[in-house]
């Protein structure tokens, strides 16, 4: 449109567009079509589709929203332009997921690899940063599956589709507290652990979760952090 055929008390081109009503109709049906459509194309897709998205999955799908909003709304644009590029895409689809199952290199360059978060009850700091998960992001997760206790997890690995895959230890021991930091009764009212054998209390690296003996002042072994706060069994 040229700008001196703008006017604000347009009221019929800004409801209904240049096209006339009548096109309204014709959209409805457009719209009933390409829905039937995508619906056989996506399961056609497979499972994962309706699941929870990796990377390729999720550009698949945003792709698929392009591709169908024009045949739906434009009216010089016809609906077998949209449905020859919605198989395309699905094709392709496929075809990758194929490539991904015959090859590791291929699958972990379309779909992403899990990163480990937690090993032994100790943050992964350098793999927590370049996945960009913050400690109180994490530390939610793991309270949800009712986990308050660092020195309980074994693994937790991030894994490519977004979800934390979390696998408790079949030897609890003395972790960080990760309780919410605003809840203060909560962490008051924990015992700290003591060393089996010696009454020396343990202290948990606030950063890494790494636990030592109340003995001395040195920095984290771990992470070189030098705050510290009782572990609790």
């Amino acid at each position: 449109m040229k700008k001196d055929e703008i006017h604000l008390e347009d009221i019929k081109r800004i409801l209904f567009g240049l096209a006339p009503p009548e096109f309204l109709i014709e959209v409805f049906f457009r719209t009933i079509i390409i829905y039937i459509g995508l619906l056989f194309i996506v399961r056609w897709m497979g499972k994962r589709m309706s699941g929870q998205l990796t990377l390729m999955e999720m550009a698949v799908m945003l792709t698929i929203g392009a591709i169908v909003s024009v045949p739906m709304q434009v009216p010089d644009r016809g609906l077998l332009q949209g449905g020859i590029l919605l198989i395309c895409i699905a094709f392709f689809q496929r075809g990758i997921s194929l490539l991904g199952f015959k090859s590791g290199k291929i699958e972990d360059l379309t779909q992403g690899k899990a990163s480990m978060l937690v090993k032994d009850g100790i943050l992964q700091l350098t793999e927590m940063k370049k996945v960009r998960v913050s400690h109180q992001q994490l530390y939610a997760e793991l309270r949800q599956e009712n986990v308050f206790n660092l020195g309980i997890v074994d693994r937790v690995y991030l894994e490519a589709c977004g979800i934390f895959s979390i696998f408790q230890s079949a030897t609890p021991k003395p972790g960080l507290p990760i309780y919410p930091p605003d809840d203060k009764e909560i962490v008051a009212a924990q015992k700290p652990a003591i060393k089996s054998k010696e009454p020396i209390e343990l202290l948990a690296c606030i950063n890494c979760g790494y636990v030592k003996p109340n003995n001395n002042n040195e920095p984290c072994a771990d992470c070189g952090h030098k705050e510290w706060i009782n572990a609790i069994n």
